[in-house]
């Protein structure tokens, strides 16, 4: 009850002086048996009354600098009423987002979808499945410097928040950019220029800033384990449609193949996420029966991420 109450305080002051090493949510990554991914429309109280051993959310409320969640708001989380919790924050390292601190509106003024003569030379085409969102070199040194590096950037931000870790998305940018991929450059060091740039990423956080436990998680790319000094770096991995596409089941040769790379992290010592966006009873209990088969952690919830979803006869424990 004291814990709660000094919580609840914490929250409401939002005071940012807590000591973010603190706390009762030492446990290791690998102990984690499930887990919440919703990036939109968070309603933080409820989160904390959940009993999820991990949630991955936004830095912000609503992506904007502005409504950023404060360090006494993700402390609250991490040692929360429904149980001590990992709280990852979502990073997009392979698009830039036009809702974020870092974008220019100069960048794109018309708004066409195409950089101007203004933007920056990392700077790609719009990609057309989410409006917003922009294709990245992300090999550029002005690239990441926007992501990590100095007290303005955006790793930054989520340290100082208090955040256990990052959850990296559009880590498979490497194969737009690369051989053969839509982007026209063929790019040959494509995958590795994404190696090395999570290794950064993990470098800086753990060792440069002093965050030795820091979790470091891509999202999808899993042929990126192919690479032992990429597999030892990475926390674990989070996959999408790993058995479904929304209700439509994936081709077993698909299946296979994303298996193969997923047990490969496993077998690392390292966690693994899956999430496939099924809400039918059906689907979801096959989805989860066989998740944890194969030893992965699994979440069923929809695409639009946008709630925390639940299903009766697999809540967390």
């Amino acid at each position: 009850m004291i814990l709660f109450l000094v919580a609840t305080f914490l929250l409401s002051c939002g005071k940012e002086s807590i000591d973010q090493g603190q706390g009762s949510n030492d446990f290791l990554w690998t102990h984690i048996n499930d887990f919440l991914y919703q990036l939109q429309e968070i309603d933080l109280n409820a989160v904390a009354q959940s009993k999820f051993d991990l949630v991955i959310i936004d830095y912000s409320r609503d992506g904007t600098e502005a409504n950023k969640f404060t360090a006494g708001e993700i402390a609250y989380l991490k040692n929360s009423p429904g149980g001590p919790k990992k709280v990852m924050a979502y990073l997009s390292i392979g698009e830039a987002e036009n809702y974020r601190f870092y974008w220019n509106s100069d960048w794109d003024s018309n708004q066409d979808g195409y950089p101007d003569a203004k933007a920056p030379n990392w700077l790609g085409p719009m990609n057309p499945d989410w409006p917003g969102n922009y294709k990245v070199r992300y090999w550029d040194p002005e690239w990441q410097s926007l992501l990590f590096g100095n007290s303005d950037s955006y790793l930054d931000k989520i340290i100082d928040a208090g955040f256990d870790g990052v959850y990296l998305d559009l880590i498979d940018a490497y194969e737009y950019w690369g051989v053969g991929g839509e982007s026209g450059l063929n790019r040959s060091e494509a995958a590795l220029d994404m190696v090395s740039l999570v290794k950064k990423i993990a470098e800086y956080a753990q060792n440069v800033k002093g965050k030795r436990d820091f979790g470091v998680t891509p999202q999808n790319g899993e042929g990126l384990s192919i690479y032992p000094d990429y597999l030892s770096v990475i926390t674990g991995i989070g996959k999408e449609d790993v058995w479904y596409y929304d209700t439509e089941a994936q081709d077993s040769s698909v299946i296979g193949e994303v298996l193969e790379h997923l047990d490969r992290v496993k077998n690392a010592g390292k966690l693994v996420l899956v999430i496939d966006y099924v809400t039918r009873s059906d689907l979801v209990s096959d989805f989860y029966q066989k998740a944890r088969t194969k030893g992965y952690v699994p979440y069923a919830t929809t695409r639009e991420l946008n709630q925390m979803t639940i299903h009766s006869g697999f809540e967390p424990d």
